[in-house]
């Protein structure tokens, strides 16, 4: 892997007006770290699985299981962080609980994103 050489100021100097604008534009302290962990949720491939399936189409745990090769149990456990997250959503028919994208910007997330990775 090639270093990659960070640029950095040769004279230090702090541009008042613009750091003070700066600052006063950053999200509240709490906002970040939700941000930060809204983002955590998609450094797990599995979940990221989940979610590419689910841009398609709603589907039970068993449908998830089978397309992704995994335990029942497995999917449950990443689908119920994802809905902590309100990344997903279900619905109930009978027996059967169907899972979905919470909504689109969940969509527009995962393609911005694919978009980025293959630029």
């Amino acid at each position: 892997m090639e270093k990659m050489e960070v640029e950095h100021c040769d004279f230090i100097h702090i541009h008042g007006k613009i750091v003070e604008e700066a600052r006063a534009q950053m999200p509240a302290g709490d906002d970040i770290k939700d941000l930060a962990d809204f983002f955590k949720v998609f450094a797990d491939a599995t979940r990221i699985k989940i979610l590419s399936v689910l841009l398609h189409s709603e589907l039970c745990v068993c449908d998830l299981a089978g397309i992704l090769n995994m335990t029942q149990s497995a999917i449950s456990h990443q689908l119920r962080v994802l809905k902590q997250m309100k990344l997903v959503k279900n619905r109930r028919e009978g027996k059967t609980v169907f899972y979905s994208l919470a909504d689109g910007h969940i969509k527009t997330i995962l393609s911005q994103g694919m978009e980025h990775i293959r630029e």
